[in-house]
């Protein structure tokens, strides 16, 4: 006779004891789960592609990274360096802004070519995002409504959306803008909330100055203004304002008025408040060069003649 403590189990096939509990036969998750926890793992294939061998702070050039639309226009300048050997070193800051900051690169194939570039980085969702943005965002959706309801709220995803539209739309406005032959960097590439431009400065890596940090007088005061007004002509002329024009976002270098920071452009034509746009920006750079005491630069003759340019008139 068996023990009172031990009856047979005939799930087992055989005796089992009392105060003594066997999971069933099929159940090995826990055990699984343990084995899993504990197993070396390998790295994935490309986890050190991005700085593999390379000295912190340095990185692979991402020209590969980009897909053909997402590069500047052909043909590429002579100056930019595309082999995919090259590494990005970054040199420093170029300028901090609410909704960006600026670096510089040195993009160069070891012991071989390189050349300046700034790359634009715009911020996160954990960040302040793009001051005012409401009124430049007028018209800019998407086809997602996700999206577009995401951005209207302000939500974490609708800021990082935001983020990427800018990006996107600062991208794709220079690359039609340096087609059309106006002056504005070469846009190289866009990875993400990145883009990466022609550096505007000497050779050594300082930047050029601001329109406002200038001190033209005479015929080197009446240049500018007549480059000026043909950018904004021909900026005006392909349905467009900068948005956000003032001497802080034009630089000059070597005598040549070059216009930077446009994510915010504007499409004139389908903007409800587009004329006003272009009447801003003429107020704000011709009363600089009319404080200067250049004859001509008349804030209301300028936003005429935008407005007739867009079709506006």
């Amino acid at each position: 006779m068996r023990d009172s403590a031990e009856s047979f189990d005939p799930a087992y096939g055989r005796v089992r004891r009392a105060g003594r509990k066997r999971r069933p036969y099929f159940d090995d998750e826990a055990t699984s789960a343990k084995r899993e926890r504990y197993r070396p793992r390998l790295a994935t294939e490309d986890a050190g592609d991005a700085t593999d061998g390379l000295p912190e702070g340095d990185r692979w050039s991402t020209w590969d990274q980009s897909t053909p639309t997402e590069r500047g226009p052909r043909p590429h300048p002579e100056w930019l360096v595309t082999e995919l050997a090259a590494v990005d070193t970054e040199l420093g800051i170029l300028k901090t802004g609410k909704e960006a900051d600026v670096y510089l690169l040195r993009r160069g194939v070891p012991g071989g070519r390189s050349c300046l570039l700034a790359a634009k980085r715009y911020r996160g969702a954990e960040h302040r995002l793009f001051h005012r943005d409401a009124g430049y965002l007028e018209g800019r959706r998407t086809r997602e409504s996700r999206v577009n309801r995401a951005a209207a709220n302000r939500s974490a995803f609708g800021r990082q959306a935001i983020a990427g539209q800018w990006a996107n739309a600062e991208f794709g406005a220079l690359c039609q803008l340096y087609g059309a032959g106006l002056p504005v960097p070469y846009p190289v590439q866009i990875t993400g909330t990145e883009v990466l431009l022609e550096f505007i400065g000497d050779p050594d890596g300082t930047g050029a100055p601001r329109l406002a940090e200038t001190r033209p007088d005479g015929a080197e005061l009446a240049a500018l203004w007549d480059q000026l007004v043909a950018a904004l002509a021909g900026l005006a002329g392909l349905g467009y304002a900068h948005g956000d024009l003032s001497p802080y976002n034009l630089l000059v270098h070597g005598g040549r008025l070059v216009m930077i920071d446009l994510p915010q452009v504007v499409d004139v034509v389908s903007h409800p408040n587009g004329r006003g746009f272009l009447d801003r920006d003429a107020r704000n750079v011709a009363a600089w060069f009319a404080a200067r005491g250049l004859p001509g630069a008349d804030p209301e003759r300028l936003a005429r003649l935008l407005a007739e340019e867009a079709r506006l008139a």
